[in-house]
């Protein structure tokens, strides 16, 4: 599917995600033309699902970051869409990702500070359906964050 230009072009866009179409272009030794029509080709294929900002939560005062692993009560039959549906709802839960093995859940929830952390817990996340088990990992430093990997 993918051949060594569309790689060089991916590589490129990783590289510099700011990149406009002529700069990338230039970078992977292709007329601007073809490059749009490939990035169009590797949007339409799913391969670049999209291209998004990247926000500093603490620059706009969200100095806490916890990872909340969570076990639900896999009795009840909807448990794992009724919890998603709910967690969804809260604003402060920036990710959710589900696991097999004996974490269900995890939830990446950002706070302003401790109190208002305290408050999202308690008020929010308690409260959300079927859980059996919760984890509460608070984030010191993220050491590396990426999604490239060798194209």
């Amino acid at each position: 599917m993918l051949d060594d230009t569309d790689r060089r072009l991916l590589r490129q866009m990783l590289a510099t995600p700011e990149a406009g179409v002529s700069d990338l272009a230039s970078r992977a030794g292709l007329s601007p033309a073809a490059t749009s029509r490939r990035i169009d080709r590797l949007k339409r294929a799913g391969v670049i699902r999209g291209i998004h900002a990247v926000i500093d939560w603490r620059a706009l005062g969200y100095a806490v970051e916890v990872s909340l692993r969570v076990t639900l009560d896999k009795t009840a039959p909807r448990a794992f869409d009724d919890f998603i549906a709910a967690a969804r709802e809260i604003p402060e839960v920036a990710e959710i990702q589900t696991f097999l093995g004996r974490v269900d859940l995890r939830l990446s929830v950002l706070a302003r500070d401790m109190g208002h952390y305290q408050e999202l817990y308690r008020e929010r996340i308690l409260t959300l359906p079927h859980i059996a088990d919760i984890e509460s990992l608070m984030q010191v430093a993220t050491i590396k964050a990426s999604q490239a990997l060798p194209i």
